[in-house]
């Protein structure tokens, strides 16, 4: 689902006579993810026979980089201009999304929308409807398709004849399992959102952005 956000709300003052960027978590991710066009740098996988656990913290993710020489300065990513200090510790952090709350799998997800500034398909107004398996186009328009389910003996101008007794397929679209697994992952991705807005608003790597404590609706389909 498309949303037309302001991604540029500044603070009156933030010290050093440059406001901060004001965003909420999801307009912070859209930011930096599309504008500024971070990257997300998933990190090795653990090994669990050296005894590493699962998960990633944002300060494990930031010394593999330094580690390998990578400096959060930009410059990498987009010709003729840098990505935003701000926007790659946020790409860190998403990489660093523990695996209860899915991983590497979700950090994948949530850089995808916030890179098309979409947020995921709840299948709004979505009510399953009786409708036929398949339907066919003749000359006369579209028909339900039918099927011979049986045969009767019919008396017909005085004589007993075998006819053929048909019947629609039908199925519910959307049935309520595809409309139940649309809001569970929108759950899955909202519980991810507010674990990063937790985390942005508690770090103290990013210099000129302010996150604020406004997250996406918890169930949008019950308002």
């Amino acid at each position: 689902m498309k949303h037309d956000r302001n991604l540029h709300a500044r603070s009156p003052s933030a010290g050093h006579g440059r406001p901060k960027r004001v965003m909420s978590v999801q307009q912070a991710l859209e930011w930096a993810f599309g504008k500024e066009a971070a990257q997300l740098e998933l990190p090795e996988p653990p090994d669990p026979e050296r005894g590493e656990g699962f998960g990633f913290g944002l300060e494990y993710v930031l010394m593999q980089r330094a580690a390998l020489g990578c400096k959060i300065d930009g410059g990498r990513y987009k010709m003729g201009s840098y990505t935003h200090e701000d926007a790659e510790v946020i790409a860190a952090t998403v990489a660093g999304m523990p695996d209860h709350l899915g991983g590497k799998r979700m950090a994948i997800r949530v850089a995808e929308l916030a890179r098309a500034g979409l947020t995921p398909d709840w299948m709004p107004g979505a009510v399953p409807r009786c409708v036929p398996v398949e339907m066919k186009r003749n000359r006369h328009g579209d028909h339900a398709t039918t099927v011979v389910v049986g045969t009767e003996r019919v008396l017909s101008r005085g004589k007993w004849r075998t006819v053929e007794v048909r019947a629609c397929p039908v199925m519910f679209r959307p049935d309520a399992r595809q409309i139940e697994g649309a809001r569970q992952a929108y759950m899955e991705w909202w519980e991810a959102i507010v674990w990063l807005k937790d985390v942005l608003r508690e770090s103290t790597l990013t210099k000129r952005l302010c996150v604020t404590q406004v997250v996406p609706q918890k169930q949008p389909w019950q308002i």
